[in-house]
């Protein structure tokens, strides 16, 4: 969400902080925050003016009116402030329908004033800009400010000035006030702006002859500017509504979404319910909320929240996790309920993310069958039929009963069935799988007549897109009624590989003779061409990396696709409205600061360009154009029969409830005109009037389908159409979030815009308004369905819609890696491994997993047991191949580097103690074959000058290793060896050799066969590579240290011996 209360304390800080110095703003650092822990004799310590002035005291909780709910102390000494906190902290009171307990407050010095020196002032925002209110009186009884306060818009990127202030706010102010006033007003203003506050209330604003003192102050900031104005705001912490508690679950998910793309939503709303839920998608999230209160779940519905934007199966996991460990701590007399629930997604695999889920019921197995949790599960889109299977799978084998419904089934009918209003079928139908992509999925043989004709129900013209219209001499250019057609191109900014070949892959379906997406823009490359697929062949799009020349390359191109992050948002979509051949831009990103968005719009309109979004998938027209993952994949654009259009438009804020609306409506109409999510935020680009009088106007649409939602007032202007013969199409509209008005305290849903502020933005008011205006409204979602059947039905009874003979699309294969995913095909791989796996959630060393190598402090030998011999090793092992690579480490600049003779030596030595000679035997078979007995022998030390690094390892073996036979052996050789010459003793490679011969074998973590391969593939002399490396880079870092030039070997030292016919 975007706007967010914070606290009164929060609030002020900002405002002494960073308000314009220049105005006498009073008061500024005095103010202390108490809490139950707080020690009021240690604060008066801290704060000695607590002692001298008199005192205010009040909670800082988010209470409105405090005043007159009598929650405020006023005039007392630190002792009467004591007395007061008695009576008050740690008590539970109820706000409206609210019960909470006060257990945060404020204390400020007491300003002495009069009546009349109090005012009113409030900042709030709107989609036009941002009103100032004043009012001459303030205070408690200050009364309804809205109906008698003076009022000044401020529009988007226009400043306030002094003059301004005195002459429509302050006329009646005394004239010694005004300009304290007008300057308090402005730099208040300028902090608003620049804090990015959505909502500032003093009430209130006091003026003596010392300044302007602030009083009660309330205040939202909007989150999602974060990014900008972190280094004013700090960490900035956001209290929960009166009567809700914080809690750390509610916390933790917060954090996962602060540190995730994908969108993660909690809200407690009763932890001892038994109606939980897990919903996939902002919009969905609100509908099955709903259809809950609906069915009279209130009191017992326990939390709200959604999760969404592809998250990972590690995130969806501890998500999933959250909410089992919540809903198992209390049991419930009749047992509990899991909803989890969604539409169908655009483009989240719903196999991964169930995955994730998956893993987390066999986690909590146990608990979930002790508290009688009954699961019912609804999903649709990319791979949902996989992700079904498994969730019935876990089902089966953990005996938890979970039922499972797919795309056959109405999105919000597991709610019925959750709660006994409707009998749970036993076999529901099997849906067309995801990997038919080569078949038209759809049964019905009709189609509507216009998709017969290349721009179906509009007039062919050179490209199908209408035009802006010819606006009056003065007024901002008309936007286009048409914003697709079937000759459409559009530029995508942000390398989405994936959405650009959904859209292809479309286009191809749709019968379109070329592919919709002229160019990529991606400024983090070099101009470069991207392959993608047409149909069965490979294409080359250009991807440029400044707009300006994609632009110039691409004259035919009249549509944006922005898939920039929510922090370059604003800027690409700014630099897209410079070029005039722009009519409409797609914003995908969902953050987009508020303030932002409205400068967006403002020069939107200025230009007459439509922009769709922030914070939407986009937007489909059937047969022509979809904007990126509109639509899903192609499974389920054949089944939505979304590749020719039909004759119903709608528009939708949500992106995943949009899809379910195709799915609706291809199964209760002739199918979809065109369809647009306008997108979640406060402010969407353009608005749900917008989209309905360009349908008003598309000769095609015959009907039209809205789905509203809390917050907002946009759908009152579709009533006012209604009843001015403006909208004349039959009308078929509801407004999601009737929920909202049962709970207790106010709960912000998974869209920003989603929040009721006033009565009026209630979605129950909404529907209400639409149904009088002569608007098709249904009860619940549940009935969306059948409502709008019944108007297609009578739209064709009366002969306005006539449906035709439907035509087959063409065949589009199936991408190599998505059939893979669906395990629909096999293929060899070219590599295989046994040691290590970097897929999943972490790093895998032989079946351990990166934290727990660490936990277990196997240091580097443990790594190396894992890796090269797939065994955790024993302790005494792990240290022992440290030690080898401690000793084997250097042998001086000029040595050899790689010369070791471990493999050759454990070998021999081997070989001959296996097949039972004796010492004396071996030493005189190698001596008649002529061979050196590797491993024995040393250039410097002898019998009687010790090699320190043999005797080290040595002392260690003897005292650790279970058993050293070939070693004991190797001895006795040594002991024949030195006889003959004291230098020919068992070396430092020797000993390693035969000494790992022993530790494989005895350790017990290896047969006789696995200990003899390891010896055979060379495993050892992977000890004196390792050790001497690090070596070798001691060396060549030493060279660079010392500054050491190019060493070149003296001629007079080479011996050049060339054969004599090439010798000069």
């Amino acid at each position: 969400m975007s706007a967010k209360a914070i606290s009164e304390q929060t609030g002020k800080e900002f405002l002494y902080k960073y308000i314009d110095p220049s105005v006498a703003v009073q008061d500024r650092v005095r103010y202390v925050n108490v809490t139950p822990a707080t020690d009021l004799n240690l604060l008066a310590q801290q704060h000695p003016w607590l002692l001298s002035e008199r005192l205010v005291v009040k909670p800082d909780q988010l209470i409105k009116r405090r005043g007159k709910l009598g929650l405020v102390g006023i005039n007392l000494d630190l002792q009467g402030v004591k007395e007061w906190l008695k009576g008050h902290l740690m008590k539970e009171i109820t706000v409206g329908r609210a019960k909470g307990v006060l257990k945060n407050f404020l204390i400020e010095p007491f300003v002495p004033h009069t009546q009349d020196e109090e005012f009113y002032v409030c900042i709030y925002a709107t989609r036009e800009g941002d009103h100032v209110l004043f009012y001459h009186e303030g205070g408690v009884e200050v009364g309804d400010v809205d109906a008698k306060a003076q009022r000044l818009t401020v529009t988007v990127d226009d400043k306030l000035s002094d003059a301004q202030v005195k002459e429509q706010l302050l006329t009646h102010v005394p004239d010694d006030k005004k300009d304290v006033l007008a300057s308090f007003i402005v730099a208040l203003f300028n902090l608003y702006e620049d804090l990015y506050f959505t909502y500032l209330e003093i009430n209130p604003l006091v003026v003596t002859k010392d300044g302007v003192y602030v009083l009660d102050m309330a205040a939202k900031i909007d989150a999602t500017a974060d990014f900008i104005c972190k280094a004013k705001w700090g960490d900035v912490e956001f209290p929960p509504p009166f009567g809700r508690e914080a809690y750390p679950e509610e916390a933790y998910i917060a954090d996962l979404d602060a540190k995730s793309g994908a969108s993660l939503k909690l809200t407690l709303l009763n932890p001892q319910g038994r109606i939980w839920t897990m919903v996939a998608g902002g919009g969905a999230s609100v509908v099955y909320s709903d259809t809950i209160c609906d069915l009279g779940g209130v009191e017992e519905l326990a939390n709200y929240g959604e999760y969404s934007g592809a998250p990972s199966e590690q995130q969806t996991y501890d998500y999933a996790k959250t909410i089992l460990s919540l809903m198992t701590r209390e049991k419930h007399p009749q047992g509990k309920v899991l909803i989890i629930g969604g539409s169908i997604a655009n483009f989240t695999n719903v196999a991964a993310t169930f995955k994730g889920i998956v893993r987390a019921i066999k986690d909590y197995q146990g608990p979930l069958k002790e508290h009688e949790v009954s699961i019912f599960v609804r999903r649709g889109g990319p791979n949902y039929q996989e992700g079904l299977r498994v969730m019935g799978e876990v089902g089966k084998t953990t005996g938890i009963p979970i039922h499972v419904f797919g795309t056959e089934t109405h999105m919000t009918a597991i709610v019925g069935m959750a709660l006994g209003h409707r009998p749970i079928p036993n076999l529901p139908p099997v849906a067309v799988h995801t990997a038919n992509f080569l078949l038209n999925a759809n049964s019905s043989p009709m189609t509507p007549a216009s998709s017969r004709t290349a721009s179906f129900s509009e007039p062919k013209t050179t490209n199908d897109v209408t035009p802006p219209k010819k606006s009056k001499a003065g007024l901002p250019p008309a936007k286009a009624t048409t914003l697709f057609s079937s000759h459409t191109k559009a530029i995508v900014w942000g390398m989405q590989t994936r959405a650009v070949q959904g859209m292809l892959d479309f286009d191809y379906v749709c019968s379109r003779d070329q592919p919709s997406v002229a160019a990529i823009v991606y400024p983090f490359t070099g101009d470069h061409k991207q392959k993608f697929y047409w149909g069965h062949k490979e294409i080359l799009v250009p991807v440029y990396k400044n707009m300006a020349d994609a632009m110039k390359k691409h004259p035919e191109v009249d549509v944006m696709i922005s898939f920039a992050s929510l922090r370059s948002a604003y800027d690409s979509t700014l630099e897209a409205m410079q070029y005039p051949q722009v009519h409409t831009i797609a914003i995908i990103a969902e953050g987009i600061p508020e303030a932002q968005t409205r400068k967006l719009i403002k020069i939107a309109d200025e230009k007459g360009v439509t922009i769709i979004g922030p914070a939407t998938v986009g937007g489909i027209k059937p047969g022509c154009f979809k904007i990126g993952n509109t639509g899903g994949m192609l499974d389920n654009i054949l089944a939505s029969k979304l590749y020719r259009p039909g004759s119903v438009a709608y528009v939708s804020r949500s992106g995943g409830m949009s899809n379910e609306l195709n799915n609706i409506i291809s199964r209760t109409t002739d199918g979809v005109y065109e369809g647009v999510a306008i997108g979640g935020d406060r402010y969407p680009g353009t608005t749900f009037m917008d989209h309905v009088l360009r349908y008003q106007e598309t000769p095609g649409i015959k009907m039209i389908v809205v789905l509203g939602e809390i917050g907002g007032t946009d759908e009152y202007k579709i009533c006012q159409g209604i009843k001015d013969n403006v909208i004349t199409k039959p009308v078929v509209c509801w407004c999601i979030g009737t929920c909202a008005t049962m709970f207790a305290s106010e709960v912000q849903f998974g869209h920003a815009g989603a929040c009721a502020h006033q009565a009026s933005e209630t979605a129950m008011a909404k529907n209400q308004a639409l149904r009088d205006a002569g608007a098709y409204v249904p009860k619940s979602f549940d009935e969306l369905g059948d409502v709008i059947k019944s108007v297609y039905d009578d739209l064709v009874a009366k002969g306005t819609i006539v449906p035709a003979q439907e035509v087959p699309p063409p065949t589009v294969p199936m991408d190599y890696s998505w059939a893979r995913e669906l395990g629909l095909i096999r293929k060899p791989a070219s590599f295989m491994t046994s040691i290590c796996d970097e897929r999943g959630q972490e790093l895998i060393y032989a079946g351990m997993a990166i934290t727990e190598v660490f936990k277990e402090e196997m240091g580097i030998g443990g790594v190396l047991g894992l890796l090269w011999f797939q065994r955790r090793l024993p302790r005494y092992a792990c240290q022992f191949i440290e030690m080898c690579l401690m000793v084997t480490a250097d042998h001086g600049p000029a040595g050899d580097r790689f010369g070791g003779a471990l493999d050759a030596a454990a070998k021999q030595f081997s070989k001959a103690f296996d097949s039972g000679m004796l010492p004396m035997e071996f030493v005189n078979k190698m001596k008649k074959d002529g061979k050196l007995i590797m491993g024995i022998g040393h250039r410097v030390k002898s019998i009687n000058n010790p090699d320190m690094r043999v005797q080290i390892l040595k002392d260690f073996v003897k005292q650790h290793f279970p058993s050293t036979q070939l070693l004991d052996y190797a001895l006795e050789v040594e002991k024949i060896t030195t006889s003959k010459k004291p230098n020919l003793i068992l070396n430092v490679d020797g000993f390693i050799g035969v000494s790992f011969v022993d530790l494989l074998r005895t350790c017990g973590g290896f047969t006789r066969d696995e200990a003899d391969e390891f010896v055979e593939i060379g495993a050892l002399n992977g000890i004196f590579v390792l050790g001497r490396s690090m070596g070798f880079i001691g060396h060549y870092l030493d060279q660079k240290r010392l500054k050491q030039g190019l060493y070149r070997h003296p001629w007079d030292d080479i011996s050049y011996v060339l054969p004599e016919h090439m010798s000069m």
